[in-house]
């Protein structure tokens, strides 16, 4: 399977970080969707059907955790992998991340190079 046919949405309020992860990821082949608050974000995964979100924790009208769980209660995502994707690296923000639905748990600032292997693993594409 080939990353050219993945559809990323990444869901983050910093321009900065959103722009950082679409070019690199772009770069690697995937197609890249961009939603800065979690109304916004639910409402894209839900019009573009992304293989994978990658989700801010810290989101305004609505925080990742509530669009986390929010999605993965819904048929249409339950088996869509979801990445937090945030500087809040607590322990509790971890288990949190867990417990409403997340596949991975990324810690701002990010590797481009791991965050592109784990997306990978998380979409079962092999080199």
């Amino acid at each position: 399977m080939s990353s050219n046919s993945k559809k990323i949405l990444v869901v983050d309020d910093e321009e900065l970080t959103t722009e950082l992860a679409k070019t690199f990821l772009e770069k690697h082949g995937f197609d890249v969707i961009i939603a800065f608050d979690g109304e916004e974000g639910l409402s894209k995964a839900q019009a573009e059907k992304p293989d994978l979100i990658l989700l801010d924790v810290m989101l305004p009208t609505m925080d990742g955790f509530a669009v986390c769980k929010k999605l993965k209660e819904s048929d249409d995502f339950k088996n869509t992998p979801i990445l937090m994707f945030t500087a809040k690296g607590l322990s509790s923000d971890i288990e949190k991340g867990q417990s409403v639905g997340a596949d991975e748990y990324i810690i701002k600032p990010f590797s481009g190079k791991a965050l592109v292997a784990t997306i990978r693993k998380h979409l079962g594409i092999t080199e």
